[in-house]
């Protein structure tokens, strides 16, 4: 039985960030304070979290980070995660560890994965993530595609004046590889350092979109991933996801979230509305009271841009 919300969205997706360890650096990404490995869940507290998402309705579990293959029971969480027979379970992975676990992660029950992989030229990598883990992320999403994983995405983070000049060689490398590419638009942020920096990398979908749509066959729209698109170009693929100021991101969301605290996140743009599930978990709450915490972050849900809706409707 489906679970909505107030505003009659289904909640079909869980994403669950079981470390927010990494061992890359990318300057782009929001450095938050590090849990420590001994404070992270458990595989059995990230199974039974799990149990009762699928008891109130999740289909699907995405399992990210930080890095979630810095962990190294990665392969028991996925079993037992897939032991409660969800129809879609996928990792997100900056790919560098990939190689090492794909295989086993195919039979542990991981169903697909996205990689986080920017560039092919080695020293942008490196000025991205301050590592030289270029050719391991390579491996890594050759490895996963090898294992059988389906589909495999490449998420593309694109910044103006760092990769953009790069989105054609790497669609190339991705169709040689039965890869779907995502090209990412760089996150808007309140925060007023942030936003100098999003002037100077954010690069303009727009032309790129325009362009896209001369050049492909077919045009798809995902109605349940904000209305993005997916451009098929020969015997290719290409997603364009733009999460900023966009009332369809709102509307459309289906995905409830949990921190690598242990915390419900019930809308990825807001931190003031958390709801601690672990810390119940660990005084021995049961079920029932787990899966009220559950509806109580479903209950606080609302449309981050509802506002911007109403006035675009007005």
């Amino acid at each position: 039985m489906k679970t909505t919300d107030r505003y009659q969205r289904p909640i079909i997706s869980l994403r669950i960030s079981i470390t927010n360890r990494c061992n890359v650096r990318c300057f782009y990404c929001h450095h938050d304070g590090i849990v420590a490995e001994s404070y992270e869940m458990s595989p059995d507290e990230i199974f039974r979290i799990a149990k009762i998402a699928k008891n109130i309705g999740v289909e699907k579990i995405r399992l990210s980070g930080g890095e979630p293959l810095v962990r190294k029971d990665i392969v028991e969480i996925v079993s037992k995660i897939s032991s409660l027979d969800f129809r879609d379970i996928s990792i997100t992975t900056n790919g560098t560890l990939l190689g090492r676990y794909a295989a086993e992660l195919v039979d542990a029950g991981l169903s697909r994965v996205n990689v986080s992989f920017d560039t092919l030229n080695p020293k942008t990598y490196r000025f991205i993530t301050k590592r030289d883990y270029m050719e391991n992320a390579r491996e890594g999403i050759k490895k996963a595609v090898e294992a059988g994983l389906d589909p495999v995405k490449v998420n593309m983070v694109v910044m103006k004046g760092v990769n953009d000049h790069e989105i054609w060689d790497m669609f190339q490398f991705c169709r040689e590889n039965g890869v779907i590419l995502q090209l990412i638009e760089l996150l808007k942020t309140e925060n007023c350092e942030e936003a100098e920096f999003l002037e100077d990398y954010h690069y303009d979908m727009n032309p790129l979109e325009e362009e896209l749509s001369r050049i492909s066959h077919k045009v798809k729209k995902r109605r349940f991933m904000q209305d993005r698109k997916k451009y098929f170009i020969d015997d290719g693929e290409i997603e364009v996801v733009r999460p900023m100021d966009n009332t369809e991101f709102c509307k459309n969301c289906t995905r409830l979230r949990i921190t690598p605290e242990g915390k419900i996140k019930p809308c990825l743009l807001r931190n003031d509305n958390l709801v601690d599930l672990i810390e119940s978990m660990r005084r021995g709450s049961s079920d029932e009271e787990l899966k009220n915490l559950f509806l109580n972050a479903i209950n606080k849900r609302e449309p981050y841009y509802a506002e911007t809706c109403a006035t675009k409707s007005s």
